[in-house]
């Protein structure tokens, strides 16, 4: 069935609705949604049009039997922390409001209204994220500051002393404290992370991605892990340094390899989508660019999971902790945010890039 066009203030206002809405006819067949239900739904308006909502109704008979019942008695309903299973085997928890409408072109309608419990504890979790990354950064420069400090003294002191020595045994001795002093000076740089801010152009995300991937099929050769593609062409173009972009992919992709050196059919996924009307922190944007790095690994541990962004924790006895740690700072700068889930079995590293520039308006401060 054919939407009825919406005045343009109309179609604003709904496009720009955090919450997911929707508008069905008496048959419970889609006449229109948002971009946020398109988002929660992971389908689009054209083709949730065509095959219909019998696949999401199937999925979720309480939620079809409720916008019947709301259609027969005229009465409006609510859903409290209703768990909706939808397309890719993926599950959200939502509060839905029912409301039957009618209208004098369309006759008997429902709007439903879906606001996803699960984005708000996902905005909080990432403020939080934010925050302690922020902490940690301002802690590492003030801890950096007092230990290379006197690392100079004593690498002055070393310098002074090896000229002054005539017994290359003894001498010895200095080179060490200077090796090592400079080993301990190269440790505190890569904690630090970069220490420039990125430049940005126009790059399309899949070119420092299949990059990463020739890449790190190189650095690994044998065919022990499949690394493969799945992109989504019709992301547009996002403002980015390319060069920072590929260090923390690498950073991740070669976390992921590692940790499937003992996994048989060991599998790594590159996937890229588009997320809109999309929160990072407190800041909404119309469009983000999203990066799933999926492996088939063991996952990670669970005692390291809420400090794995952390400086110095590493889930491999050879691990130097510092690869995830530069990667998020990488991302902080483009306005971006890493986030993970882990499982045995299923780990995914989310890379999530605003797609518009800075100074674009379609940015909002929120207050949610």
């Amino acid at each position: 069935m054919s939407s009825t066009p919406r005045p343009p203030i109309a179609e604003k206002l709904l496009d720009n609705q955090s919450n997911a809405v929707l508008l069905l006819d008496r048959e419970l067949g889609l006449l229109t949604m948002n971009p946020s239900a398109e988002n929660l739904l992971s389908t689009s308006l054209s083709k949730a049009r065509k095959s219909g909502m019998g696949e999401l109704f199937a999925e979720n008979p309480r939620l079809a039997a409720s916008m019947s019942a709301s259609l027969e008695t005229g009465h409006p309903c609510t859903l409290r922390e209703l768990t909706l299973d939808v397309p890719g085997h993926r599950r959200v928890t939502v509060d839905c409001t029912i409301t039957p409408l009618q209208d004098p072109v369309l006759g008997y309608t429902v709007l439903v209204e879906m606001m996803d419990v699960d984005r708000h504890l996902r905005i909080a979790r990432e403020e939080q994220l934010l925050s302690l990354h922020q902490t940690t950064r301002h802690l590492i420069r003030g801890l950096a500051h007092e230990v290379k400090n006197p690392l100079g003294g004593l690498r002055g002191a070393a310098q002074l002393l090896d000229r002054e020595l005539t017994d290359d045994g003894l001498r010895e001795y200095t080179r060490i404290i200077l090796h090592e002093t400079d080993r301990l000076r190269a440790l505190v740089d890569r904690m630090l992370g970069p220490n420039t801010l990125p430049r940005r152009q126009r790059i399309n995300i899949h070119e420092p991605l299949e990059y990463v991937r020739q890449l790190v099929s190189v650095e690994f050769p044998g065919g022990h892990v499949r690394i493969e593609a799945d992109y989504d062409p019709s992301i547009p173009e996002i403002l980015a340094d390319p060069d920072q972009l590929i260090q923390a992919l690498l950073n991740i992709v070669r976390n992921a390899v590692q940790a499937l050196r003992d996994t048989p059919d060991a599998r790594i996924v590159l996937r890229t989508r588009i997320q809109r009307q999309f929160t990072l922190g407190n800041v909404r944007h119309k469009l983000v660019a999203r990066i799933d790095i999926i492996d088939n690994g063991p996952g990670i541990p669970p005692a390291i999971q809420e400090h794995v962004f952390f400086p110095m924790v590493s889930g491999r006895p050879d691990g130097t902790g510092l690869g995830l740690s530069i990667a998020q700072t990488l991302i902080a700068q483009h306005g971006g945010l890493i986030e993970f889930t882990s499982q045995p079995g299923r780990t995914v590293f989310t890379l999530l890039l605003p797609v518009e520039s800075d100074d674009e308006p379609n940015q909002s401060h929120l207050g949610d």
